[in-house]
């Protein structure tokens, strides 16, 4: 049986949500601040953590970076609000998972949850191989020469999509949507700026670059 664990300060959220996930065979822990989530994490090491905003306690996004300095790989969940676009990106480059917009689907969250939950496990134990650079999914450790490369959770996630999505043509927008979380940013250059660095670390050359390629008029694609 998976383990949730469910940050939140609104009761209602048992009513909606928990008894769906409860139905569903999770076992569901419930914090109602984020000192309790972090005794919480420590001592049931759940499976995924959902974080319904907003929080008492530290903001969210100073519990997701503590989080992910601790080397915790715990999959996040945010349930917040479409207005505030700032905390949304501030989350994920924090290092979460995904980003559901209130109101919400319950369906949908489920089905997020079970994608997530899979995409976890398949990645368990393994390690990805690209030119001389070695992934681990599990400890989110990158390696080239045998030397760990350091990447911010941005940078991470989009390198690990690029592999799991290798010799796909990959728009500016479905990089967005797959790895930000989210279909609309102020301007798509984004990813570019973010593939620049990438190419940057993992490239011989970043101005000819092996992996990391542009088609033009469409996107990326990238080959390992």
């Amino acid at each position: 049986m998976k383990k949730i664990l469910v940050l939140h300060i609104d009761e209602t959220i048992r009513t909606t949500i928990g008894t769906m996930l409860e139905q569903d065979e999770f076992a569901l822990t419930w914090a109602l601040d984020t000192g309790q989530a972090l005794n919480e994490i420590r001592a049931l090491k759940p499976q995924l953590l959902l974080i319904d905003l907003p929080l008492a306690g530290m903001s969210a996004v100073e519990l997701c970076l503590q989080l992910r300095a601790s080397n915790m790989q715990t999959p996040i969940i945010v349930l917040g609000f479409d207005g505030d676009e700032m905390n949304k990106i501030l989350l994920l480059e924090a290092g979460i998972d995904d980003f559901l917009v209130k109101p919400y689907s319950t369906r949908e969250l489920l089905a997020r949850i079970r994608a997530l939950l899979r995409r976890t496990l398949l990645n368990r134990g393994r390690t990805l191989r690209f030119g001389d650079v070695e992934i681990g999914p599990e400890r989110r450790i990158i390696a080239r020469h045998g030397n760990e490369v350091s990447l911010t959770p941005c940078e991470y996630n989009l390198l690990l999509f690029f592999v799991q999505n290798a010799d796909r043509a990959l728009t500016r927008d479905a990089l967005l949507n797959s790895v930000w979380g989210y279909d609309q940013y102020p301007n798509t250059r984004t990813v570019d700026a973010h593939v620049s660095k990438l190419r940057y670390k993992f490239e011989s050359d970043p101005s000819a670059p092996r992996h990391f390629r542009t088609i033009h008029g469409v996107g990326y694609r990238f080959v390992m």
